[in-house]
């Protein structure tokens, strides 16, 4: 365990930070099975609605600074190239 003051801080930070970003990035995996979902169904209007939350939440958490800015561009090319498809 920390013997510093600082380190403990850093320690409880870091604590918090990995809750949240456990929050943050299980919301990302629900938000493309969703997207994903619709895909298979072959539903276009469900997978097109499922895709703009997507798109909206996946670009949140780069402000969040949960994801980096190319990642987030990488999740959602994909997904929408899989949409496009339909």
């Amino acid at each position: 365990m920390a013997n510093h003051k600082s380190a403990e801080k850093r320690a409880r930070q870091t604590k918090i930070r990995t809750e949240r970003n456990r929050f943050y990035k299980t919301r990302i995996k629900n938000v493309t099975k969703n997207v994903v979902a619709a895909i298979e169904a072959a539903d276009k209007d469900k997978a097109v609605e499922a895709m703009k939350a997507a798109n909206k939440y996946i670009h949140h958490c780069v402000s969040k600074g949960i994801l980096k800015k190319g990642t987030a561009a990488r999740k959602v090319s994909r997904l929408q190239v899989q949409v496009n498809a339909i």
